[in-house]
């Protein structure tokens, strides 16, 4: 007995240990794990069940992030990996008996979903996950489309937190959120919760007089000229006038939406070419500075050369007057030689001071005229 127990553990280990890839592959491509699509609600459950009862009856559809028990009212949550692995385990175990009690397993209503409206037709899944990342980890986001795969301008963000619902629902409803270029903002709203998957099965339904009294008639058509038919008929013309009002209104919007559409072309082709225009304006500064600028460089340059030029022929004058003074104290120390062959000292020291006192001159000119060309 002891090799056959042995044996059969080890036969559900190795089949559980096959099954554990096969459950992960039930996760779609892209899709996230232990969302709260993911959660299922268990309700009618008896009030003596254990933690490890509840984790046992879902042990095989993998490993649950989340077990929650409120014994007293007899319901529970749990989350799985993949929203296949819920539909499979809501399919297999809604209705079953535990201790004489009918379980009741229904996908749990997912509190941090938000509805999106207005979406311009360029906006796909991955950008509208994008936009609305800013605000927390997002789920799932999804834009609505038609038969055709068009978008019908509406989508779906379903965030792993209530706070951060609350937040892009706060952040958006008070500011104006664009997802594209167009000046077009998402309208944020919370998402309405309806079941449109089991909806209300003849077991769940409300078994009171009202319910007794309306279900002594079968399903029929009601008869010409009838109590019935009169007010059936009533209800058939206030279910017209509603569509013909929901109509008119819905024509109204469209014109409404067309006619800003228009308007808000009109007014970004205008605001493009003021764009156009105050950056040619601009540009046309910068050049007007820039040939400004370039003129007073020219004007300082010409103004340099002058003054160059000036200081080069000051120059070359006392030169000519230094070489006319060494001329004639030469003519004259040789006219001293001839008439009396000596030499006066007072000329001669005449004549070196005079040298002398050009050359410093000469010297000072050339200082000073470095120095305003160093300050300038």
């Amino acid at each position: 007995p002891r090799e056959q127990e042995q044996s059969k553990q080890m036969e559900t280990e190795q089949d559980s240990g096959e099954e554990r890839p096969q459950l992960s592959m039930l996760l779609k491509p892209g899709e996230k794990a232990y969302t709260q699509r993911c959660r299922l609600f268990v309700g009618n459950m008896p009030n003596d069940i254990t933690e490890d009862e509840f984790k046992k009856m879902f042990g095989k559809y993998g490993e649950p992030s989340e077990v929650f028990i409120n014994k007293a009212k007899g319901f529970g949550f749990i989350r799985l990996e993949s929203r296949a692995l819920a539909e499979i385990a809501k399919a297999e175990l809604d209705d079953i008996l535990i201790r004489g009690r009918p379980l009741r397993v229904r996908f749990a209503t997912h509190s941090a979903a938000l509805s999106i409206k207005n979406l311009s037709p360029f906006v796909s899944n991955e950008l509208l996950e994008e936009a609305f990342s800013q605000f927390g980890m997002v789920e799932r986001a999804l834009v609505i489309v038609d038969d055709r795969g068009r978008s019908t301008g509406k989508g779906i963000v379903e965030f792993a937190s209530k706070p951060a619902a609350r937040k892009a629902l706060d952040r958006c409803n008070d500011g104006v959120f664009l997802l594209t270029s167009s000046p077009r903002p998402v309208i944020v709203e919370p998402l309405e919760q309806v079941d449109d998957e089991d909806g209300l099965p003849e077991k769940l339904a409300k078994k009171n007089p009202r319910y007794q009294g309306e279900r002594e008639k079968p399903p029929r058509f009601a008869h010409p000229n009838s109590f019935e038919y009169e007010y059936s008929k009533r209800w058939k013309s206030l279910d017209e006038m509603e569509k013909q009002q929901r109509q008119q209104v819905e024509k109204n919007m469209h014109e409404a939406r067309e006619k800003l559409e228009s308007e808000m072309e009109d007014a970004y082709h205008e605001h493009q070419a003021n764009l156009l225009r105050q950056d040619l304006l601009r540009r046309q500064e910068e050049l007007r500075r820039m040939e400004e600028m370039h003129s007073q460089e020219m004007q300082k340059r010409k103004e340099m050369q002058l003054r160059q030029e000036e200081e080069r022929r000051r120059r070359e004058e006392e030169m000519l007057r230094k070489r006319e003074v060494e001329e004639q104290l030469r003519r004259q120390r040789d006219e001293g030689y001839r008439m009396g062959n000596f030499i006066d000292v007072r000329i001669v020291f005449t004549e070196v001071f005079c040298t002398e006192m050009l050359y410093l001159r000469v010297l000072m000119n050339d200082l000073c005229f470095c120095f305003r060309g160093r300050g300038r």
